[in-house]
């Protein structure tokens, strides 16, 4: 299902998604959403990794009150690595991320991975709202 690129071999998983909605198993996850880095935006693509502390990270950083998951997602269609935070900005893909424009299904949840401690959660805040203000920072929607 991977749409290999000229850079980087594409991981077969397993794959995670972090997020605050309560979700279950089975539910699809889909594009569409706004941005949790620049609410203005909205997303066309799903994003998920194949590191768990990583979606933990995305799940801490969600907009929202809820509680932090991370799930386990399969693909539905083909994906890509996620330029953001790849090749157009780091070489390769350092953090085994990537984006589809397909759904991806919930089929499992996780919920023992690295939980960013307060004083951690903050500093990101920081870093991002230091990108929001930033004019020349872009999201590669």
């Amino acid at each position: 299902m991977a749409k290999s690129d000229e850079s980087t071999v594409l991981d077969s998983g397993p794959f995670y998604h972090g997020t605050k909605a309560a979700l279950q198993i089975g539910d699809f996850l889909t594009a569409g959403f706004r941005s949790n880095y620049r609410p203005e935006i909205v997303m066309n693509h799903i994003y998920f990794t194949a590191l768990v502390d990583g979606a933990g990270l995305a799940a801490a950083l969600a907009s929202g009150d809820g509680d932090e998951h991370v799930y386990i997602v399969e693909p539905t269609g083909p994906f890509e690595n996620d330029p953001n935070v790849t090749d157009k900005k780091f070489p390769g893909n350092p953090t085994r991320s990537y984006r589809s424009q397909a759904p991806v299904k919930i089929v499992g949840e996780v919920t023992d991975w690295t939980r960013l401690t307060p004083e951690q959660r903050q500093q990101w805040r920081e870093r991002l709202a230091a990108l929001n203000a930033d004019p020349n920072a872009q999201i590669i929607n």
